[in-house]
C-alpha cells in the first residue's frame, strides 16, 4: 500500500490540499490504481509479428461525406438551436 508521506507528496505537485481522511482515501484509491495497473503488467503479450494493425482491408470506413436528400437536410437544421446559413454552430473544443 502506498505510504501517507507519498500521498502528501503527491497532493503538494498536483497542488491539493487535502485533509487527514482525504488522505486516507487517496492512499487506498492510489493503491488500488497501481495494483490494477501491476496486473496489467502481468497480461500476456500480444505479438504483432510487425504487420501494420490496420490494414487497408480494414475494417474502418473511409472518412466520405455521403449525400443526402435536401428535406433530411433542412430537417436536421432546423431542429438545432444554434445554426447559420446551412451550417450547424458548435462550441470550440480546443
Amino acid at each position: 500500500m502506498i505510504s501517507k508521506d507519498e500521498v502528501k507528496r503527491i497532493a503538494k505537485l498536483a497542488r491539493l490540499e487535502l485533509t487527514d481522511i482525504e488522505i486516507t482515501k487517496m492512499q487506498k484509491d492510489l493503491s488500488a490504481i497501481l495494483d490494477y495497473f501491476n496486473w496489467l503488467k502481468k497480461a500476456p503479450k500480444i505479438k504483432t509479428g510487425g504487420e501494420r494493425v490496420f490494414a487497408e482491408n480494414s475494417a474502418l470506413r473511409r472518412d466520405e461525406a455521403i449525400p443526402q436528400r435536401r428535406e433530411v437536410v433542412e430537417k436536421i437544421i432546423a431542429s438545432v438551436p444554434d445554426k447559420k446559413d446551412d451550417y450547424i454552430k458548435v462550441k470550440t473544443i480546443l
